[in-house]
């Protein structure tokens, strides 16, 4: 406490009631290839449905599709994943002859929002790159644009509108007139819904003024409603430029705002947006947002389809952030009309793979499911499944149970393997690293293997080990924080003790470990220690083991035999 000066009562709280945290250990993450979507932007998605409007349909072809179906495999299992789309391609615009690649809504914002670039783009351009784009359609009109008869390709668009727009009361209080707006925007070619000529959006009475804005005082500026509101279009330039840009995004006070020089609606169909599928150097560069742990917050970091290169790459990540594992497949060249072939193929993976790792889980191969979007059936890789078994796991167990076997191993969504390994086959990739899947008559699509890719031989070649782990040293060492810049002493090493032998106890009491003992005290914090100014807490595991062989001795003996004389004998 404090040093009084004269004489009063002082009083002051110390907080004694840190507990060790609970930590996520159910969020995923991928990265790669879709339709639409913010692109190089980590996106939090909670089910399939939110996956589908925000990414967009999974394309026809294998194109953007297969990212899709991993990160939909997964969902099917949990309802936590942040979601990275990777592309270089262009946004469709109103001004073809100038291509624009404007990745997510950031750069918009910083770079394009606030400005008029003199109709270097256009008036609109579609809100993410993409071929999606190609085929909006965007009108607009003003009080001297507008009548009944407001049409895009013979829909009818002024019934979707309450009536003209015209002067508002805020501009009309401010001695300005003729500031509100409408806009519709249209799927004139059918991409976004599959029907031509379908109303996407409407956006009522917005403002032309900079600061105008709706009877709840938030802002009503076209650009910046549509930025807000929109799941389809920026507005970059005022339409008519040369007429209205001098007036359009003033200040609403003393303005008369400029309205279009002829007398019927402006319309604009957005086209050259591309779809340019990820290289693996800009996956890998993607897959790098999930790298910092103190920015993202992941425990299940799953592939895709990609390459030998870019799982390297992601392994490396697990490997170096310590908590979160990394899930791979085999390519689809390895088990899709390879018959006999399979086994070899995949230990050629594993060993070009080149990586053993704690951090890293492989499964066999692919599965066939069907693309409800497309009315088709596709191949799609096992990983996201594998991580959506974890999920599943800790949802009816804890994260120290094997996710694999008959009670928490049953894939969804399964139509067949591209390859069902029998008994031998398993060994032959089970000794590699790679968990087989295989479908067994009356139980199903099962995970049959709980291995990580590290080689050595020790408790951290299983999955429940390293995930119980995790949990461990991402929870104590999140407590242990606290514990920063206080003394080395007597006081703080009980504390530490005492916060983390509870904790300990819990999960030992969970079936997660068999024995546990915590040392903090003078002979491993010596006086070098405190002197070094460091602080020392040893924890001694002996991690429950998940059973991979089960050997049943059945001895026939005769009526008169005392079983007392042959039990342990065999």
């Amino acid at each position: 406490m404090a040093f009084q000066i004269s004489p009063g009562v002082n009083y002051s709280e110390v907080d004694l009631t840190t507990v060790v945290p609970s930590i996520l250990t159910t969020a995923g993450a991928i990265a790669g290839g879709f339709t639409w979507g913010p692109v190089n932007k980590r996106v939090l998605v909670d089910s399939e449905i939110t996956l589908n409007k925000i990414f967009g349909n999974p394309s026809s072809n294998s194109t953007n599709s297969t990212t899709f179906f991993t990160a939909a495999s997964f969902l099917a299992y949990g309802n936590n994943l942040q979601v990275v789309r990777a592309t270089s391609g262009n946004n469709a615009t109103a001004n073809t002859s100038n291509p624009i690649s404007v990745a997510n809504e950031d750069i918009f914002q910083y770079s394009y929002l606030g400005n008029n670039n003199n109709n270097s783009y256009g008036p609109f351009m579609a809100r993410y790159p993409g071929s999606l784009g190609n085929g909006l359609t965007i009108s607009i009109v003003d009080s001297g644009s507008y009548s009944a008869s407001w049409n895009v390709n013979g829909l009818g668009l002024a019934s979707y509108f309450p009536g003209a727009p015209g002067t508002s009361a805020q501009a009309n209080t401010a001695n300005s007139s003729f500031d509100e707006v409408h806009v519709a925007v249209v799927d004139s070619k059918g991409l976004v819904t599959g029907t031509k000529n379908t109303v996407l959006e409407i956006f009522p009475y917005l403002s032309k003024a900079s600061n105008g804005t709706d009877p709840l005082g938030n802002s009503n500026y076209y650009k910046n409603y549509i930025f807000n509101n929109s799941n389809w279009i920026y507005a970059v330039d005022p339409p008519d430029y040369a007429n209205t840009n001098n007036t359009w995004g003033l200040p609403i006070a003393n303005t008369n705002f400029a309205t279009f020089s002829n007398t019927a609606s402006i319309t604009f169909t957005l086209t050259g947006g591309t779809d340019t599928g990820p290289t693996d150097a800009s996956l890998v560069n993607t897959y790098s947002l999930f790298a910092n742990s103190d920015e993202v917050n992941i425990s299940l970091l799953m592939t895709g389809d990609a390459s030998n290169t870019v799982q390297q790459a992601v392994i490396d990540i697990a490997d170096a952030r310590k908590d979160c594992i990394a899930f791979v497949s085999p390519p689809s060249t390895a088990v899709i009309n390879k018959s006999g072939s399979e086994t070899s193929l995949i230990q050629t993976w594993t060993l070009a793979l080149n990586r053993s790792s704690s951090y890293a889980v492989a499964d066999s191969g692919w599965k066939y499911m069907f693309d409800k979007y497309n009315n088709i059936y596709r191949w799609v890789p096992l990983n996201g499944d594998i991580a959506g078994l974890c999920v599943y796991t800790d949802t009816v167990r804890d994260p120290w149970f094997s996710p694999a076997g008959f009670n928490r191993g049953n894939l969804k969504n399964v139509v067949r393997l591209a390859w069902n390994p029998n008994k031998t086959q398993r060994d032959s990739i089970y000794s590699y690293g790679v968990n087989p899947v295989a479908t067994f008559p009356g139980n199903g699509t099962v995970l049959f293997g709980d291995k990580t890719l590290q080689i050595k031989p020790s408790a951290f070649d299983r999955i429940n080990v390293r995930r119980l782990f995790i949990i461990l040293e991402k929870s104590i060492s999140q407590a242990a924080k606290y514990s920063l810049f206080e003394f080395n002493d007597e006081s703080t090493r009980s504390q530490f003790v005492g916060l983390v032998t509870p904790f300990l106890r819990d999960v030992q009491g969970r079936r997660g470990i068999y024995d546990f003992r915590v040392v903090c005290d003078t002979t491993n914090n010596t006086p070098q220690v405190i002197d070094s100014n460091q602080f020392v807490g040893d924890i001694y595991i002996k991690p429950a083991r998940s059973i991979n062989f089960i050997q049943l001795n059945f001895v026939a003996v005769r009526t008169g035999v005392d079983f007392t004389t042959i039990v342990g004998q065999f």
